[in-house]
């Protein structure tokens, strides 16, 4: 079969409850860049499925005592699923299959490696604003000499913002690849695997923007040499 017509398969994990929009913007992204997406849930969480690619996606902080860190008052968490995403992280990272990891799902990669979080952010912010937008109104600064580079076309562009929580201590084998104007980290990848990236924004929702494309583009042809 020609390598055009090959639709590796892409899992999209979420909560078992909520998270439909993420899904549905998420499903466009994979399908439009030539996969096919399959939706992973705690409840539905296709363990023992092929996948040739895999998002880990956005939704709640991550429970702290994954990373050595106290409980906060007021805030979701979801540790059924933080438990089902690092099984398939450590699935994917074993056997090297591609992935993009996306806000918490960044932020549960860096855990699973070693690393920790801010909890919150406010306190951090001297440039950029607290509030949480779909609009790309927050400025992302690219590292010049990365794969996130290649696949932006630019080292510096408008991204959104959904997040209270970020990388503050770096995992193993991670590099920091983008920050915004406040030096919070924005985005890692891993130089050593073929496609290993994670952003702390949503480039599901940036759909009508080309180089926010790019990055399911490069997901999805990345996962096809896995067929």
């Amino acid at each position: 079969m020609p390598e055009t017509l090959l639709r590796p398969v892409i899992g999209v994990t979420g909560p078992d409850q909520g998270g439909d929009h993420a899904w549905y913007f998420t499903r466009c992204a994979i399908v439009r860049a030539g996969g096919k997406p399959l939706r992973l849930t705690p409840k539905n969480s296709h363990l023992n499925e092929v996948l040739d690619g895999i998002v880990i996606g956005g939704g709640d902080d991550i429970y702290p005592t994954l990373y050595e860190s106290e409980v906060l008052p007021n805030t979701r968490y979801d540790k059924g699923r933080d438990m089902f995403e690092l099984i398939h992280i450590e699935k994917a990272l074993k056997q090297n299959i591609p992935m993009l990891a996306i806000c918490r799902g960044e932020q549960l990669l860096n855990t699973y490696l070693g690393g920790n979080l801010h909890q919150d952010l406010r306190k951090l912010r001297h440039f950029t604003r607290n509030r949480w937008t779909v609009l790309p109104l927050k400025t992302l600064l690219v590292e010049p000499d990365s794969q996130l580079k290649e696949l932006l076309g630019t080292t510096r562009c408008r991204i959104n913002s959904l997040h209270s929580q970020a990388i503050d201590q770096l995992g193993r084998g991670l590099r920091i690849v983008g920050r915004d104007l406040d030096d919070i980290v924005q985005a890692v990848e891993d130089p050593s695997r073929p496609f290993l990236i994670g952003v702390q924004w949503h480039p599901e929702y940036l759909f009508y923007i080309s180089r926010q494309r790019n990055l399911f583009r490069a997901l999805v042809q990345s996962a096809r040499q896995l067929i």
